[in-house]
Formats: structure tokens, C-alpha cells, sequence
């Protein structure tokens, strides 16, 4: 199974090359497979940002504990949910919903009143969690592409969210900075790539009831 030999392969790259580029194609590739991720209810709340600016780089490098994957790796995705708008996000779904499988608009809007229902139950903080949630389902599919096209990539949480959401003018556009992935090409010089994966064993991590 190529996928179990792929995820094998992958690791948190800590050190990239700067001189290796993501070809148009390979990038290309990745974004449809974070388009094709799943998400509850299938409203994809969240907006993907592909930073190749240098220039912006070396600002977020900075909210990024100066970390160098931030301006070594040939981009940063920075993925990112909607904190405001819910309604009309369910709105827009249903509406794509219609358009794309060819179905009646009000066949199909008793399901969207249902979304927007279950919606309204949750609290401001419960729907920012539930949001923020559903970005890790698209990095899930990043970085198992990532690995599929022997890409490197490095999921990262240690960074000044609101300094990237203020760098990058994501407040105003009701986004938030959740997870980021620098991704390119591992240095020869990146000694994590030569430790052995640590991870439970099966025995330990599943219990079959």
C-alpha cells in the first residue's frame, strides 16, 4: 500500500532547502487535494493562504518564534477558519449544492435551515472551536499529498495567531489563523529525517470492541 510507505516516509521537516521549489504542477496537485478534504456539512468553513512572499515571510517569521521553516520552505500554507457570516456561508453552500448536482433550490433549502438551526445552538466560543476544527480535516489531506508527491511539509501551531491575522489583514476579511504548513524540500543538513518515527503501537493505540 503506497499511502502506509508514503506516511512513512513523511516527517516534520525542521530544516528545508531554500534553493528547491514546489513546481506549478506539484502545487497545483496539493490544492485540489485540500479542495477535496472533508468537512462538516460540507461547507469547507475555512479559506486556504499560499505565502510565497518573501517579504511577507520574514514578517510571519517573526510571529513564528523565528522559526526558518517560515521563509526556507518553498511556501506557507496558512489555513484558516470564518468567524463570522455562518448564515450566509450555509446560504452559499446550499446554493452550490443546487448548481453543481442540478437539484431544485428549494428542494434542498429545508436542508440548509437545519444547518443554520444547529448553528444558532451553539454558543460564539462553541462555533469558533467547531470552526477551528474543521481546518485540521484540510491539512490532514495537505500533508498526506505532501507525502504522496514526496513533498515535505511541517504542520505547525507555534505561532502568534493574532500577529498573522494582523500581518496578513485576516480579521477584516472575518478570518482567523489556525494551523500552518510550511511545505518544499528537506535540507541534506536536517538531522530529523534520519531518527526512527515514534509512534504507539497498535496494541496500545486501538481497542476493538
Amino acid at each position: 500500500m503506497n499511502l502506509i510507505d508514503n506516511l512513512k516516509w513523511r516527517y516534520a521537516t525542521k530544516v528545508f532547502d531554500p534553493n528547491k521549489k514546489v513546481s506549478d504542477t506539484d502545487l497545483e496537485k496539493l490544492k485540489e487535494s485540500v479542495r477535496l478534504s472533508v468537512s462538516s456539512y460540507g461547507l469547507q468553513l475555512y479559506r486556504v493562504l499560499i505565502i510565497e512572499n518573501k517579504e511577507i515571510r520574514r514578517a510571519l517569521r517573526k510571529a513564528s518564534w523565528d522559526q526558518p521553516q517560515i521563509t526556507d520552505a518553498s511556501l506557507v500554507f496558512v489555513i484558516c477558519n470564518f468567524t463570522r457570516d455562518y448564515q450566509k456561508h450555509v446560504d452559499d453552500y446550499i446554493r452550490l449544492v443546487s448548481e453543481t448536482q442540478h437539484v431544485p433550490l428549494e428542494k434542498i433549502s429545508p436542508y440548509g435551515e437545519t444547518i443554520k438551526s444547529q448553528l444558532q445552538n451553539k454558543s460564539i466560543d462553541e462555533k469558533q472551536t467547531w470552526a477551528e476544527k474543521q481546518t485540521y480535516l484540510a491539512l490532514a489531506n495537505l500533508l498526506a499529498a505532501c507525502a504522496e508527491l514526496k513533498i515535505d511539509a511541517c504542520p505547525m501551531e507555534g505561532f502568534d495567531s493574532s500577529e498573522y491575522n494582523r500581518i496578513l489583514g485576516l480579521t477584516e476579511q472575518g478570518l482567523n489563523a489556525v494551523v500552518i504548513a510550511p511545505v518544499g524540500y528537506r535540507s541534506e543538513t536536517d538531522q530529523t529525517q534520519f531518527r526512527t518515527k515514534v509512534r504507539k503501537s497498535m496494541e496500545a493505540l486501538f481497542q476493538e470492541i
